[in-house]
């Protein structure tokens, strides 16, 4: 075979995977991206500087090995089956907040219900006191990370403040540019007066994020998923980060919220607290996932991943959260937050 040849069937072999792996990539018609609150994922290690004694074997949770690989397990598992029914191929991307470091993340991914998937980390270390961060992890087939930033929250007058870092990952998903924000806005504690202008500096920082890459390209998709603390219809979401499950609203410069059409105070949320469900976790896309050709992501549905075993099964507590912790008593569950997702599709 002359030379002329040999080169004609090495090019149409290239071709070949090249289209195969094209196709392969379009025949995905849906992909499902996911936020789940991990609720304390610590290892057992006193590290210091971080108040994480808590989550120490001669604290009075007495956190060890056994019970920290039964938490792995447990939150394995509910990752693992997040969103089979609509993709089977199960979760594309999950931001994940409340872990201690990159290596409880690499013990989590690595663990029997995950493995298979080759879920990769996005991480870094926040300035918050008690060593949480927030992180992203990606299914390598799906998603390829092309950079990735990470912002801290300052207060202006308060240089004792430290909280999460806000997550930006930009790369394409099967081909298409998007942009994940992953948040874990100020907590609650201290009293509404004294938190509330914490989380409206959130969802300030969250928004300028986003402001700076829509000024750059404004058909860009940027999803910015978290737990922040507040509910669709609180101002630092329906104001400061300017989310509205009103599409009406899109042409005034609001970002979509579809979980603000799901909350309900009485009945439905991803957390209960007092005997009212609260949707602190939230997905919020910009316009662009709702006005795109076809062929594009774009928004199908949102969801709360609330399934039985995640429950409390009786008890004053039944229907809430099943908790790793009830006070100090151990109670083997899964988290107090449910995971929430939604689905794209093309």
């Amino acid at each position: 075979m002359n030379s002329k040849n040999t080169n004609l069937i090495l090019y149409l072999f290239v071709f070949i995977v090249f289209f195969s792996s094209a196709v392969q990539a379009q025949s995905i018609k849906k992909v499902s991206i996911g936020f789940y609150n991990l609720e304390n994922l610590f290892d057992t290690i006193d590290t210091p500087d971080v108040r994480d004694s808590e989550f120490t074997p001669s604290s009075d949770e007495a956190w060890n090995s056994q019970k920290y690989y039964e938490k792995l397990d447990n939150m394995a598992k509910v990752i693992s089956e997040i969103a089979l029914d609509v993709t089977p191929e199960g979760l594309a991307v999950l931001g994940i907040c409340e872990i201690e470091n990159k290596e409880v993340l690499e013990d989590l991914i690595n663990r029997p219900a995950l493995k298979d998937r080759n879920y990769q980390i996005i991480h870094y270390n926040s300035p918050d006191k008690r060593g949480i961060d927030v992180a992203l992890i990606y299914q390598a087939a799906m998603f390829v990370p092309e950079s990735s930033f990470h912002f801290p929250l300052t207060i202006e007058g308060r240089l004792d403040f430290y909280t999460r870092d806000q997550l930006l990952v930009n790369g394409k998903l099967l081909g298409e540019d998007v942009h994940f924000l992953v948040n874990h806005w100020p907590s609650r504690s201290g009293g509404e007066e004294r938190s509330l202008p914490l989380r409206n500096a959130a969802g300030d920082l969250s928004r300028s994020i986003s402001d700076f890459i829509l000024s750059m390209d404004e058909k860009a998709k940027i999803i910015t998923m978290g737990d922040l603390n507040d509910d669709p219809f609180n101002a630092s979401v329906s104001e400061h980060l300017k989310a509205s499950g009103d599409l009406n609203l899109l042409k005034e410069g609001y970002f979509y919220n579809p979980f603000a059409l799901l909350h309900n105070p009485d009945n439905f949320g991803s957390l209960a607290y007092r005997g009212k469900w609260n949707l602190f976790d939230q997905m919020i896309l910009t316009p662009a996932f709702l006005k795109t050709k076809r062929n594009k992501w774009h928004f199908e549905k949102a969801f709360v991943f609330d399934a039985d075993y995640l429950k409390n099964a009786d008890g004053k507590y039944k229907g809430l959260p099943f908790r790793t912790y009830g006070g100090s008593n151990y109670l083997g569950g899964f988290s107090d937050h449910f995971p929430v997702y939604i689905v794209l599709e093309r």
